[in-house]
C-alpha cells in the first residue's frame, strides 16, 4: 500500500488529506502496523505479535510469548477506594494513637486530616497461613490460603480518575489503552462469538468508559461494557434479538453491508475505526445465540445462584465466571456507580455495606473456580485505585460530613490476587506501623501490570504496538515483574 496515493479531493477527509499528502507523518506509523484493515498485529516490530491475517482474524488466539500460567483474568473493582487499614492490613498501633495526630505527622492528601481513626473492626488469622483479615470479609478469608495479598502497593495521585486510568491503563493523564485491551491484542480469545474483554458494572464508574477503551489500539480490543443494573439477558444486551426478521436474513444484511463498508474503505484508504465498526456488526451478529446463554444466569443450578447470593454484585460475579468459562480473556467486576467505595463519612456503616454486598459473592467465585478446575489458570484481582488514609478526614466547615470517615490515600493500600500462578496464603510487602506508606517491598502499578503480563506468558517490554512514530506499552517505560509473588 503506498500512504501517499492521492484520491478524488471529493472522497477526502482533513485526516485523510493529512495522511495521504505525508504532511500527517505520524500517521505513517500506523502504516506500518496496519499494512490493510485486517492486519492489527505487528510482525516487525519488538512485540512479536503474529500477522493476524495469517491466524483468521482479530480475536483469533495467539500463542503467548512464553509458557502461561494463566488463560484469563476476572478482576473485582472495588472502586472508589477501600480502606486496607479495615480490610486486608491490620493496624493495631492505631489504637494507641487514637485521636492523636501521627507521629512524623500526616502525609500530604487531598483534604485536612486529624488524629489517628483506629479500625472499628476485629481482625484475626484465617487458614494456615494465618493472614490477618477484616470481619467484615469473613467469607473471602476462608480462602486465605489461596491469596496473596500485596500490602505494599502505591499510586501516583490522590485523585479517582487519575488513579483509575493508572490501575486500568497505565497512565493517568492521557488516552491510553486498557490492560484488558493489550492483553486480548496480544493473545485473542478463545470464543469469538463473546467479546474479548468484559467490564461488568452496575452503571459506569468515574472516568467511565476510559477505564476500559483501547485508545490507539484497534478498536476490536476495547472492552464491552455491560450494565448490570439489569438482569435480563436481552436487557443487559440491548438490542440482542431481533424479533422481525430471521438470522438467515440478518446474514444477508451483514453480507450486503460488509460489502458496502469495503467498498468505503477503498475509496478512502484504510481507516482502524471503519474497520473497528465492521468487526463490531460481525462480532454483534455471533453473539445473538451465544451472549444469550452467557448471560442468562437463571440456567444455574439453584445451589449455586443461593452459594453467590442475589446481590448486584454476586450475579456479576456469577456472570463473571461463566463468560471465562466460555473462553472471554478478561472480565473486570465493578462494584457500582462512580465510586462507591469512596467512604469520607462513617467508615464503619458505608465499608460493612459494601462488604457485604460482594464478600459472598467473591467466597462463592472462589469456591466455584477450584470446584470447576478453573482457579489454577484463572488469575482472580482484588483491590481499588488507591486506599485510604489512617488519620481521620477533617469535615470542610459548612459541609454536612458527619466524620468518621478516611480521605483517598495513594502512598500504600492493599490489592490481592488469587490463582493463575501466583503464590498461596502469601503476604507481600508491608506499610508502616499506621498504614499510611509503602515501606518494605513496595509494588508500583506498573510493577502490577508487569506481573499481571508476565502471568499471561507475556513479556511487558515486548507486548509494544507502534503508533505515531513510538513503540508503547502498557508500563510505559518502567515496571518491573515482581518475582515474590509468582508460585
Amino acid at each position: 500500500m503506498n500512504p501517499f496515493k492521492t484520491l478524488p479531493i471529493r472522497y477526502q477527509t482533513r485526516r485523510q488529506a493529512l495522511r495521504q499528502m505525508g504532511t500527517g507523518l505520524g500517521m505513517l506509523g500506523l502504516y506500518g502496523v496496519l499494512g490493510d484493515a485486517r492486519l492489527l498485529g505487528n510482525p516487525a516490530g519488538p512485540s512479536g505479535a503474529p500477522s493476524l491475517r495469517a491466524s483468521g482474524g482479530p480475536l483469533a488466539v495467539r500463542s503467548p510469548q512464553f509458557p502461561a500460567r494463566a488463560k484469563r483474568i476476572i478482576h473485582i473493582y472495588l472502586n472508589g477506594g477501600p480502606s486496607q487499614v479495615d480490610t486486608f492490613d491490620p493496624k493495631p498501633a492505631l489504637m494507641k494513637w487514637a485521636g492523636k495526630l501521627l507521629p512524623g505527622g500526616n502525609l500530604t492528601t487531598e483534604r485536612p486530616l486529624g488524629g489517628a481513626l483506629p479500625s472499628p473492626f476485629n481482625f484475626r488469622p484465617y487458614g494456615q497461613s494465618g493472614i490477618e483479615i477484616s470481619e467484615i470479609f469473613e467469607r473471602t478469608a476462608q480462602h486465605a490460603d489461596d491469596l496473596c495479598l500485596i500490602r505494599s502497593m502505591y499510586a501516583n495521585t490522590p485523585n479517582h480518575e487519575q488513579s483509575m486510568r493508572l490501575m486500568n491503563c497505565g497512565d493517568e493523564r492521557l488516552s491510553r489503552p486498557s490492560y484488558g485491551a493489550w492483553i486480548t491484542y496480544g493473545l485473542g480469545t478463545e470464543n469469538e462469538n463473546l467479546p474479548g474483554y468484559v467490564a461488568l458494572c452496575p452503571g459506569l464508574p468515574v472516568a467511565d468508559v476510559s477505564n476500559w477503551r483501547s485508545a490507539f489500539l484497534p478498536g476490536i480490543y476495547q472492552g464491552t461494557h455491560i450494565n448490570t443494573k439489569k438482569t435480563r439477558p436481552e436487557e443487559l444486551i440491548e438490542n440482542i434479538r431481533n424479533g422481525r426478521i430471521s438470522r438467515l436474513e440478518q446474514r444477508g444484511q451483514l453480507d450486503l453491508l460488509a460489502e458496502l463498508n469495503t467498498e468505503h474503505s477503498r475509496a478512502r484508504g484504510d481507516d482502524p475505526q471503519l474497520e473497528a465498526r465492521i468487526q463490531s456488526f460481525e462480532l454483534a451478529f455471533r453473539m445473538q445465540m451465544e451472549a444469550t446463554d452467557a448471560f442468562d444466569i437463571s440456567r444455574e443450578p439453584d445451589s449455586v445462584r443461593t452459594m453467590y447470593g442475589d446481590t448486584v454484585q454476586s450475579r456479576q460475579l456469577l456472570i463473571a465466571r461463566r463468560l471465562i468459562e466460555r473462553g472471554v480473556r478478561v472480565v473486570q467486576c465493578y462494584h457500582g456507580d462512580v465510586q462507591p467505595w469512596d467512604s469520607h463519612d462513617m467508615i464503619e456503616s458505608a465499608h460493612r455495606n459494601l462488604a457485604g454486598q460482594i464478600d459472598r459473592g467473591i467466597g462463592a467465585l472462589l469456591t466455584d473456580l477450584k470446584q470447576r478446575g478453573l482457579f489454577e489458570d484463572t488469575l482472580v484481582i482484588c483491590g481499588g485505585e488507591f486506599g485510604r488514609t489512617p488519620a481521620v478526614e477533617m469535615p470542610a466547615p459548612g459541609t454536612p460530613g458527619k466524620g468518621k470517615g478516611r480521605d483517598h490515600n495513594h502512598h500504600g493500600f492493599t490489592v490481592w490476587l488469587a490463582g493463575g500462578g501466583v503464590k498461596r496464603g502469601h503476604v507481600y510487602g508491608a506499610t508502616d506501623e499506621f498504614g499510611f506508606r509503602a515501606v518494605d517491598k513496595r509494588v508500583h502499578v506498573h510493577d502490577l501490570h508487569a506481573t499481571i503480563l508476565h502471568l499471561m506468558g507475556l513479556h511487558h517490554e515486548q507486548l509494544t504496538y507502534r503508533y505515531a512514530g513510538r513503540d508503547f506499552r502498557l508500563t510505559d517505560v518502567v515496571g518491573e515483574v515482581i518475582s515474590g509473588l509468582l508460585g
